[in-house]
């Protein structure tokens, strides 16, 4: 790596504000908020909306939509038309 030209990568802690929840993890993000991590020490804090820990796709609670269904409920509706003539 060339030197002078990357930005400082420090511990950061993360909270995710919908859950809760805080990861502590390297970045190079800029803030000037700290927290008192539970060894003691002080770290940069950035808070977030999303999470892995509140995501709905991660967390099981994630709708699937049945296009299948969808289709069937069009047919139901509107009836089935009659194949085009070629």
């Amino acid at each position: 790596m060339k030197s002078g030209i990357h930005p400082v990568s420090r511990p950061v802690v993360f909270r995710d504000r919908a859950a809760n929840t805080t990861f502590l993890m390297r970045s190079t993000a800029r803030t000037t908020r700290t927290i008192e991590w539970a060894d003691g020490t002080t770290r940069p804090l950035i808070d977030v909306e999303v999470s892995s820990a509140s995501h709905p796709f991660y967390t099981g609670t994630a709708r699937v939509m049945d296009s299948a269904g969808r289709v069937e409920r069009f047919e139901r509706r509107y009836g089935r038309t009659a194949p085009a003539a070629r």
